[in-house]
């Protein structure tokens, strides 16, 4: 039984997440903006889910790899998480500096997959940051101070160019230009991502892995993996094989939007990694990357995978708002669906300035609302709670018919994204073993992005076939899910409550 690691300070509680504020204004930007940036560059709505698909692609093959290097990775005075918070803070504040001098919608597709990229190497190692700094008891205070700074980041990202039009910032620009205020915000939030995480990187020590061996957190975890999956049958991965091979026959047999075959290919592909996998791991070649990600996402604790399918449905309703508001927002409450146009314009702002009151809500939500809620009712019953007030949120968007009341609306978003971002990561820090810890955050991302590619992919072909040119009915899915989202809660039980 290893020592306790010392208690944190509320400073040092900050200094841990801070970095988090900086990555946020980042992903706020892109969140909000990226729409915008694409139909300014001549991109229709009905193309917009493809151009985001980098996106989800790139956390979801990032985040294991990132999650498992940082786990054996231990680079002196630098540490072991903060080498790589320090490299895709470097990326990110080079693609935001240069996302701004897209001129063709090539360009702007490509850097955003480079962003996303970014964002991810620095954001998933964060995760487990935590983890490795804190005590159990401090799990939920550290992961609320990440959920406010997250909240605060995407407050500052999201703002920037509605303040600017108010400046008397240039909010126009012709088809085929980017805006002066969105330039200039993407500029800023580069310099303010890369100061933001190197503050992190300077004012934060590791646990060395000699120090997290006296706190008991360091034992080998690699063998019992292999073992399970030796074990495995390897007529598995087939059924993943078919399952990707039936998928792009339904595409083409019905005429899916093409993007479905990215999923096809997913599937194929982890069914022949998986059989891989399997292979060396029965020949005795000893851990790897590879065995180390199959081994482990197979593997994945019990409360782990009841925590992946509320994931699954939480994520799938926040993908929805970030691609669509944009454009439901503008024709709905603007009177307008052309880019080139003021009032469409007019309108991107105004959702700018709504995102930043569901993330500012977030933030407030974080430090106040859910501790007092969990110590009440428990952690579950406080995610399930708040996923409901998002529900009503995007539902909420049928009854109001002014742009201000939407204010409204995102109070119950806000109040769910809270949640979304700290109870599951609260409820997971203290179940899964400390030497896997990145790893395993980074494996928990595939259930934030899987639901991503597949509102990508298909919630295209069920808008063109059932709600052509009504785009606010993507906001009856996202509420739909995230009460689904509240459902699948109703099974995990957190120890203790």
């Amino acid at each position: 039984m290893g020592i306790e690691k010392p208690r944190q300070s509320w400073a040092g509680l900050l200094n841990i997440s801070f970095g988090f504020f900086g990555i946020q204004i980042g992903f706020a930007l892109q969140n909000a903006n990226m729409s915008r940036v694409f139909q300014s560059l001549g991109s229709s709505i009905d193309d917009l889910p493809a151009l985001w698909v980098a996106a989800p692609l790139t956390g979801l093959l990032v985040q294991p790899i990132i999650g498992h290097l940082s786990d054996k990775t231990w680079l002196g005075r630098l540490g072991r998480r903060r080498p790589f918070f320090l490299l895709g803070a470097v990326l990110a504040a080079l693609s935001l500096l240069a996302m701004p001098a897209s001129n063709v919608l090539l360009m702007a597709a490509v850097l955003l997959w480079v962003l996303d990229a970014s964002l991810n190497i620095s954001m998933e190692p964060f995760r487990a940051f935590v983890g490795d700094m804190l005590r159990k008891d401090q799990h939920t205070a550290g992961y609320a101070v990440q959920t406010a700074f997250i909240g605060a980041g995407a407050v500052v990202g999201s703002i920037f160019p509605y303040l600017l039009d108010h400046w008397g910032v240039a909010n126009e620009a012709p088809l085929g230009q980017i805006p002066d205020t969105v330039r200039y915000s993407f500029w800023a939030g580069g310099l303010a991502l890369f100061a933001a995480v190197l503050w992190t990187v300077l004012t934060t020590k590791e646990y060395s892995p000699e120090e997290m061996r006296t706190f008991g957190e360091a034992a080998d975890a690699e063998a019992p993996t292999l073992r399970a999956l030796a074990d495995r049958n390897t007529g598995g991965p087939f059924w993943w094989i078919a399952s990707g091979g039936l998928l792009a026959l339904a595409t083409e047999q019905w005429g899916l939007e093409k993007e479905v075959y990215l999923l096809a290919m997913l599937l194929v592909g982890y069914g022949v990694l998986s059989y891989l996998a399997i292979r060396l791991a029965r020949a005795g070649k000893g851990a790897n990357m590879l065995t180390a990600i199959v081994g482990d996402f197979s593997g994945m604790p019990d409360i782990m995978q009841k925590l992946a399918v509320v994931q699954f449905f939480s994520w799938s309703a926040l993908f929805i708002m970030w691609i669509n508001t944009t454009p439901v927002v503008a024709q709905n409450f603007f009177g307008s669906g052309d880019p080139a146009s003021a009032a469409y314009q007019e309108g991107g702002n105004w959702v700018g300035l709504l995102f930043s009151v569901y993330n500012g809500v977030a933030a407030i939500a974080a430090l106040t609302l859910l501790p007092l809620l969990s110590r009440r009712i428990g952690k579950a019953r406080t995610h399930i709670a708040c996923l409901l007030a998002g529900a009503a949120g995007f539902a909420s968007f049928f009854i109001f018919t002014s742009a201000e009341y939407l204010i409204i609306s995102e109070i119950g978003i806000g109040i769910a994204w809270a949640s979304i971002l700290a109870m599951p990561y609260a409820i997971l820090a203290s179940s899964l073993p400390q030497a896997k810890l990145g790893i395993y955050m980074g494996l928990f991302n595939v259930f934030v992005v899987v639901p991503q590619l597949l509102v990508a992919t298909v919630m295209g072909s069920i808008m063109k076939a059932f709600f052509p040119d009504q785009p606010i009915w993507t906001m009856a899915f996202a509420a739909v899910t995230l009460v689904l989202a509240a459902a699948a809660m109703l099974r995990v039980k957190v120890p203790g409550e």
